[in-house]
């Protein structure tokens, strides 16, 4: 068994399809589900190694990147940086690898620059599609709380969940409908409808999102906050005389 930590986000990577829905605390009729599919990506072998290489690798569009797994030899290899981005930005956690070599892969880790605009290498973990594997997918709500409307506020305790299934079956994320949310009312793990063969790791317990009251903030705590001054940043004032 392979275990793999992927989260997922409205964020960077984003993700729109549905996957563990649930219309009320009773679980529901079962539906078609998308799940993740093996995108292609071209890879050659690698022959030059280090620093300088790796750089000059980047600067003509290519990524360094590894293969490793299953016991079997390492592999060095380049790939198109375009492609891989897009790959990555879509969510295309599990990929096809042609070219140089034609395995099935899991995208393991990514190392990107400081500002996280460029992607400087690649780790390519094998799988196969029927491998058992761990992964951490991302909670998404969806639809309009009705306890809202009594003055509750929908509170996401859950970001993320755990989950075990085939490597070909990973749901691309477990998104939650709340449009049955009652006031006062919690989901939790076991209300979630997870698609055939997927397993939550996560304790079953555990709350997922529910409807409370909103907290209120008393007149003092807001006096006192509106009476905070903004710190002194510093270097701040040289900054702006140089400025001028």
């Amino acid at each position: 068994m392979c275990s793999f930590v992927f989260v997922e986000s409205t964020g960077g990577i984003a993700y729109s399809k549905n996957c563990g829905i649930i219309n009320s605390p009773r679980k529901q009729g079962r539906r078609r589900r998308k799940m993740a599919d093996f995108h292609t990506l071209t890879v050659k072998l690698r022959d030059g190694y280090g620093k300088r290489n790796n750089r000059r690798l980047r600067s003509s569009g290519q990524v360094p990147a590894v293969l490793y797994g299953h016991k079997k030899e390492v592999k060095s290899l380049i790939l198109a940086a375009e492609e891989l981005d897009a790959a990555v930005r879509h969510g295309n956690r599990f990929v096809a690898l042609s070219g140089g070599v034609s395995e099935n892969a899991f995208i393991k880790e990514v190392q990107w620059n400081t500002w996280g605009t460029e992607i400087l290498h690649v780790d390519f973990a094998r799988v196969s599609a029927h491998e058992k594997v761990q992964v951490t997918i991302a909670v998404e709500l969806r639809g309009e709380s009705p306890g809202t409307k009594d003055g509750g506020v929908v509170k996401l305790t859950l970001h993320t969940i755990e989950l075990e299934c085939e490597a070909a079956s990973v749901p691309e994320k477990v998104s939650v409908n709340i449009n049955h949310l009652e006031f006062g009312k919690v989901l939790h793990v076991s209300d979630l409808e997870l698609p055939k063969g997927v397993k939550a790791l996560t304790d079953a317990a555990t709350p997922v999102v529910s409807c409370i009251a909103p907290v209120e903030v008393s007149e003092e705590d807001e006096s006192a906050s509106a009476g905070e001054e903004e710190p002194e940043v510093i270097g701040r004032k040289k900054a702006d005389e140089e400025e001028e």
